[in-house]
């Protein structure tokens, strides 16, 4: 049986609390662990920035962004892992659509 590999990105937003050593292992451990299970295609940290409403009584946060190509089982183990890791504010894990078979649906609709 052939694996279907799909393509996904991950925004996820580490607290401002953590030292910087803390919050690129953070960033590390993640993109490893897609590098283990998929291929890692672009890693933007984009830094911190402003939240758009307080979480944890604190307004700024570290957004990271990662895409990747993977199988369809591995988003919802980065969810659980996101979700048990302490330093995460928010995370979601998005599938991208692939552009030519989307038109293809358009275009048969």
């Amino acid at each position: 049986m052939e694996k279907i590999i799909n393509s996904y990105e991950t925004l996820f937003v580490i607290g401002p609390d953590l030292t910087e050593e803390a919050t690129k292992a953070l960033v590390e451990k993640f993109t490893s662990l897609i590098a283990e299970n998929g291929e890692v295609t672009e890693v933007a940290e984009w830094g911190k920035k402003r939240l758009a409403y307080p979480i944890n009584d604190k307004v700024e946060g570290y957004y990271v962004l990662v895409n990747f190509k993977a199988e369809g089982t591995l988003p919802a183990e980065l969810d659980r892992i996101f979700g048990i890791t302490e330093g995460i504010y928010r995370h979601i894990v998005i599938r991208h659509e692939d552009k030519k078979a989307a038109k293809t649906a358009k275009v048969e609709a």
